[in-house]
């Protein structure tokens, strides 16, 4: 049949019930709703009425005829309303089937009760139409007109009291569904048919995006909150293509505001994707782990839309590659994320592992496994080649440098996809914007979930073994007990946890739990620098630089032979089964000892070494001539006993030192440490001289107001800074020793005086290094110590009586002091005070100390002190009279016989 005139067109956009059409302009702008004439179908349920029956079914039977199809249609007559006029019509479809008549002859709906009555032109046709149609689906039985057929399909409106459960039932399954609104590009509405009888209408999240809001009222003050850009696109792109159509829900999981979350997928695909490449939406890494290898392809929607700058990505600029793969060695494990690599050229660079994190120094329950972490990584990294890619930078913070963020790989394995598989690392959650990440992020994430679940490493609900290291080193009657076991043994395996010098380490012996200061015997190696104003023997960088290369943090074997007179073991490593001592010898930067070689058995092959490295002229035999040393080995002279390849003046293996002839030097003691007694001078001279005109300099330096500014950044420990003492507001050079970057303050010493406190950072000033530096002016406080004495214990009070003794008899006056011995190895000097007009060593401050009881003759003496016998048996008799007398600390008696 034709339809009355005029004749439209339209698109059905939804169906609201059996007989009730929305209808899409051709322009897609405007919608109307259109209610088919003379017909009245099952009401839906609303949010106060329930579902009269057959109402679903009616509604799905012109859903699955209409939606999404162009109709032709007419309006017939229209009613008023509240909302306005409510069109009545008829609706032709592209078969040339007619609406309502194919409705009416399934059943789905009845005539309108008074439908018959209605004048407008071409009702009453229709309704005489419709009688005898209606006639016939009574009289088969059809949909409304069905007389003990199955029961109306129950909807629930949400996921009942507990979501959890129900996502634990259905995870995972595909359901079909029914998009019934679609609330934003990421956010639908849809009506799930968990069982033929029961169906559950629900809101879902699209997993894996995020799409820009649309506009919304709050539902506290009714205000409309404005949607973002692409908000109104996003959503008329999903309703286009998936309101009221077929669909299949995945179910994935929740959201932590309870939402459920799940992939709607069409027959052509999972329309999140086809928002990604529309540039309407944008990826998110928080259901990574739900959706699996299925986010890779999310990604690369993303990608696309990128590339082709559309929608959100319209003035998105492409990050610019950061170069070619890159080979490096891995020469030192910072921890479980931080690498320090060396390339082809010898630059050593410090890397973060992309896109994950060590187990947290702050998290109670993770911290235990940090050193577990580190050491999985060490012995899988160090002195290995591995491939580096520069995924990006994390710029600079107040306190932390600027930092490369890595992929780091290793025989095509991913360093921190092997860390976070066996629980070592977590993986750090990016903003959406943050693209400085890894290229397998969403295999990190997925790595990540399953290391929990097994309970693998820090997400192991027991804590790890906590291996402790006792410090052999620390005294020389411990190095000597465990040096007794240890030199019963060959090739000890051990790990080279620290280089101190060319020839000294410090190393871990894992099985044994020791630690150990490791002294390379045989060998002299020249002294590096042990600070930036401390300077270098020639080649001791150097040696020092090969040995951290060879030896850092390496798998080694040891051989000990002997203990030096601090503590240290004696004896030789072996590095991939090399002598170290004679990998520095062959390249000149070591040369043989030969009385301690001599006595380890490895003299003919150091010797061979050290030939070698002489007529390669290598390192410090670089102007070498067999004419010269034959020349100087025919001279006549005595052999050197007192220098040594240990760094600090002294070799490996020598017993003693030879008593010394007083050096006399006029000093001022400028400050006394309370907890020790050691004291800060300043030696009297041209050094102290420079300092006063220095001082000068300083004081009109700060009266200029630009000089007044305070530091830019944080200082760091170890910057050298301009500092006013609290005490008499006067500018002194200062050195930071730590920080507290909370209270945002830190301790400062003042490096020509000795003397520390705490000053805020807006306190402190730039130092120029050129007018007022270390170079300019080495720091005039040296370190002391008063020679032959053993103060009181800092537990008790008589160690403060002591330092107040020598505040009154010796701090900031003019003294003499004798230098007993220098110890090279920790800056100190070990003196005994005298007054200008002493007589002799007898007459010391040292000797008054111990007369007051404020201090006795140490129990151990060193070398230098027992070689001099006459002044040690004058302090024991001055011992005993302060004892006598009860003195000082011998108030109660003698304090050593317990």
């Amino acid at each position: 049949m034709a339809l009355p005139s005029p004749q439209l067109q339209a698109r059905v956009k939804s169906v609201l019930s059996g007989d009730t059409l929305v209808l899409l302009a051709p322009t897609g702008k405007s919608t109307r709703t259109l209610s088919l004439a003379a017909i009245s179908a099952p009401r839906m349920s609303s949010a106060t009425t329930s579902a009269e029956p057959h109402a679903f079914a009616s509604r799905e039977y012109l859903r699955k005829l209409v939606v999404g199809k162009t109709v032709r249609f007419s309006v017939l007559y229209a009613v008023p309303g509240k909302a306005g006029n409510r069109e009545y019509g008829v609706v032709m479809l592209a078969d040339g089937s007619v609406l309502p008549d194919a409705i009416v002859a399934e059943g789905m709906a009845k005539l309108r009760d008074g439908a018959e009555k209605r004048s407008e032109a071409g009702v009453g046709e229709l309704v005489e139409r419709l009688e005898g149609v209606e006639a016939r689906a009574k009289s088969q039985g059809k949909g409304v007109w069905e007389t003990g057929g199955e029961e109306e399909a129950s909807c629930e409106r949400d996921l009942g009291t507990d979501p959890k459960a129900f996502v634990e039932e259905w995870k995972g399954k595909a359901v079909e569904s029914v998009v019934e609104r679609v609330i934003s590009g990421d956010r639908v509405v849809v009506r799930m048919f968990l069982e033929k009888s029961r169906h559950v209408q629900v809101t879902v999240l699209l997993a894996g995006i995020r799409a820009p809001g649309t506009a919304r009222t709050n539902q506290s003050d009714g205000a409309t909150v404005a949607g973002e850009p692409l908000g109104e696109e996003s959503q008329a792109f999903v309703e286009e293509r998936l309101l009221q159509r077929g669909v299949t829900v995945r179910v994935l999981g929740l959201s932590p505001q309870g939402v459920l979350v799940g992939e709607l997928r069409h027959p052509v695909g999972n329309i999140a994707e086809f928002l990604l490449q529309q540039g309407l939406a944008r990826c998110v890494d928080h259901h990574s782990t739900m959706l699996g290898a299925e986010m890779g392809k999310l990604r690369q929607a993303e990608r696309t839309a990128k590339e082709k700058k559309l929608g959100l990505y319209k003035a998105h600029e492409e990050k610019r590659s950061n170069g070619a793969e890159s080979e490096a060695v891995v020469s030192r494990v910072f921890s479980a994320d931080t690498l320090f690599i060396r390339n082809k050229n010898g630059v050593e660079k410090r890397v973060n592992l992309s896109s994950v994190r060590q187990p947290k120094p702050t998290d109670p329950k993770q911290s235990p496994f940090g050193p577990e972490a580190k050491e999985f990584l060490r012995k899988k990294l160090i002195g290995k080649h591995v491939k580096v890619n520069i995924d990006g930078k994390r710029p600079g913070t107040e306190g932390y440098e600027e930092r490369e963020m890595a992929t780091v790989s290793q025989n095509g394995k991913n360093v921190a996809l092997t860390l976070v598989e066996s629980g070592y690392a977590s993986v750090i959650r990016h903003r959406m914007d943050d693209t400085d990440r890894s290229a397998i992020y969403d295999e990190l994430l997925a790595a990540e979930e399953t290391a929990q679940s097994e309970g693998k490493g820090m997400w192991s609900p027991k804590p790890p073994k906590q291996q402790v290291y006792v410090d052999y080193s620390e005294s020389l009657e411990k190095a000597k007990r465990q040096m007794t076991l240890l030199s019963r043994q060959k090739r000890v395996p051990a790990i080279v946890d620290f280089v101190k010098s060319g020839s000294r380490f410090t190393v871990l012996i894992p099985r044994e739990n020791a630690k150990l200061t490791f002294v390379l015997g045989g060998i002299r190696a020249p002294r590096s620098a042990r600070g930036p104003t401390d300077t270098a023997e020639p080649f001791g960088q150097e040696c020092h630089d090969f040995a951290n290369k060879r030896c850092q943090q390496r798998d080694v074997e040891i051989d000990v032979e002997d203990n030096d007179k601090v503590g240290g073991f004696i004896g030789t490593m072996y590095v991939n089964r090399e002598s170290v001592a004679k990998l520095l010898v062959e390249e000149g930067l070591a040369s043989v000892h030969a009385y301690s070689a001599e006595k380890s058995g490895n003299a003919n092959e150091l010797f061979a070494a050290e030939a070698k490295a002489k007529e390669g002229r290598k390192g410090m035999w670089h102007d070498w001539s067999a004419e010269k040393e034959a020349a100087e080995n025919g001279a006549d002279h005595e052999p050197d006993t007192t220098s040594g390849a240990n760094g600090n003046g002294t070799s490996n293996g020598d017993a003693a030192l030879s008593p010394r002839k007083p050096d006399y030097k006029d000093i001022t003691v400028t400050h006394i440490d309370s907890a020790s007694g050691r004291l800060k001078i300043q030696l009297l001279g041209s050094g102290t001289s420079n300092l006063t005109s220095l001082m000068k300099d300083f004081a009109s330096f700060h009266l200029s107001p630009q000089n007044s500014l305070p530091l830019s950044g944080a200082p760091k420990a170890g910057d050298v800074v301009s500092a006013k003492f609290s005490a008499d507001g006067t500018w002194y050079r200062a050195k930071i020793r730590r920080n507290d970057r909370e209270a945002k303050t830190a301790e400062v010493v003042y490096i020509d005086y000795g003397n520390s406190e705490t000053q805020p950072w807006s306190a402190l000033r730039q130092l120029p290094a050129e007018k007022f530096g270390a170079q300019k002016l080495k720091p005039q406080a040296v370190d002391a110590a008063l020679s032959f004495l053993q103060f009181p214990a800092p537990t008790t009070s008589y160690l403060a009586d002591s330092v107040a003794f020598l505040q009154d008899v010796a701090l900031d006056r003019p003294l003499v002091a004798n230098v007993d011995f220098n110890d090279t190895r920790d800056n100190l000097l070990w003196v005994t005070l005298l007054d200008p007009g002493a007589k002799s060593l007898e007459s010391s401050l040292n000797a008054e100390v111990v007369s007051e009881g404020l201090a006795m003759v140490a129990k151990k003496l060193r070398p230098f002190e027992r070689a001099a016998g006459k002044l040690v048996t004058d302090l024991q008799e001055r011992e005993r009279e302060a004892k006598d007398a009860r003195r000082g600390q011998w108030e109660y008696g003698d304090l050593t016989e317990d």
